[in-house]
């Protein structure tokens, strides 16, 4: 059997390592390593491990976890550079106290779907990608919740992330109060499950099926042994 040929393009592969090679140092540096907490930075990581490694789950957790999220984000950015608040999830890309070369490293939040979807086509989707990343997220909610500065926190960085992946309300000024707070987090872990990974991992699960499952076409050897069942018995 030939040695299967690589799926995912080396030029893709060294733009986007040259990318992280660039982001994650300037990340820790002005946000600090808890803004790799966040959702988006997970599943950026995720996406640089499907790449190298040309594995169908790693792209899936991610494409499961944030394409809906990621959906709205751009949308928020749109709606902001026409003075429409929709959510306020991009409000700190028009923060003029960030720099712009930092504003503009989160533009990969625009271009980490396209990037998710591409893969999940070249890789397929894993179908244990809905657990596989519920357990992740619901992971990192837990941890922001319990470990991590709430809604509202006065740090003396104003760029250290407070209420990671909205586990205290979408207003990082100000916790939630509607619901009490354990309340609401495990509100929002039932809804991020229902609302964002379900729909997703039931459309890519339809579009892009099981890698496990697909034909994968290969060479034999010319002198491979060619059995035959003829009227129940066995000629070679």
């Amino acid at each position: 059997m030939n040695a299967a040929s690589p799926r995912l393009p080396f030029a893709l592969k060294l733009v986007v390592s040259a990318f992280l090679a660039i982001m994650v140092p300037v990340y820790y540096h002005d946000y600090g390593p808890t803004n790799f907490l966040y959702f988006c930075d997970v599943a950026l990581l995720l996406s640089f491990i499907a790449l190298w490694t040309e594995k169908a789950l790693p792209a899936s957790m991610a494409a499961v976890g944030i394409l809906v999220p990621q959906v709205l984000w751009c949308a928020d950015f749109l709606g902001e550079l026409f003075n429409v608040h929709l959510v306020g999830l991009t409000g700190y890309m028009f923060d003029e106290n960030r720099s712009l070369f930092l504003r503009g490293l989160s533009f990969f939040h625009g271009w980490l779907p396209f990037l998710l979807i591409f893969l999940v086509k070249r890789l397929g989707y894993d179908r244990r990608a809905l657990l596989a990343w519920t357990a992740l997220g619901w992971s990192l909610c837990l941890v922001a919740y319990f470990f991590m500065p709430a809604a509202g926190t006065v740090l003396s960085d104003p760029k250290i992330p407070v209420n990671i992946n909205y586990v205290f309300g979408f207003d990082d000024a100000h916790p939630q109060t509607w619901l009490p707070a354990p309340l609401y987090l495990m509100a929002w872990m039932a809804g991020l499950l229902l609302l964002f990974y379900v729909p997703s991992h039931l459309v890519l699960r339809r579009l892009f099926g099981n890698p496990a499952t697909r034909t994968q076409v290969v060479s034999q050897p010319a002198d491979d042994t060619v059995i035959l069942a003829i009227g129940g018995r066995v000629a070679r």
